[in-house]
């Protein structure tokens, strides 16, 4: 079960129920992946509301590494999507929102129509 106080968010793929967690050490992975300098200018990337697929899997799999399930990128990238990308954008967004707070990001994996 998911401690929203302590910034988890629950996420099911596959049948199987996971935990996402940005810690610290999860934020200071994500800093260097990003190539921001701090929390600061990591919120504010991520406060644009514009993701790629690459970034939601970043995301994903510090996040996943943070609520302490042992997987590496590659098998973060073969996690099955039987639901579609949804589930992890809505995931996520909510993630970002119990960890920076603020209005929840809208995470757009997909560039708009005509674009």
């Amino acid at each position: 079960m998911v401690n929203r106080r302590r910034g988890e968010v629950a996420l099911e793929l596959g049948g199987r129920r996971y935990t996402l967690c940005l810690t610290l050490g999860a934020l200071a992975e994500l800093e260097d992946a990003f190539g921001v300098q701090d929390l600061s200018a990591l919120a504010e990337r991520f406060g644009s509301g514009r993701l790629s697929s690459r970034d939601l899997l970043t995301i994903l799999a510090v996040s996943l590494r943070g609520g302490g399930h042992d997987i590496d990128d590659t098998g973060v990238a073969h996690l099955p999507l039987h639901e579609g990308i949804a589930p992890v954008a809505s995931a996520i967004a909510d993630l970002l929102l119990v960890t920076f707070g603020g209005e929840a990001p809208s995470p757009n994996p997909l560039p708009p129509q005509g674009a």
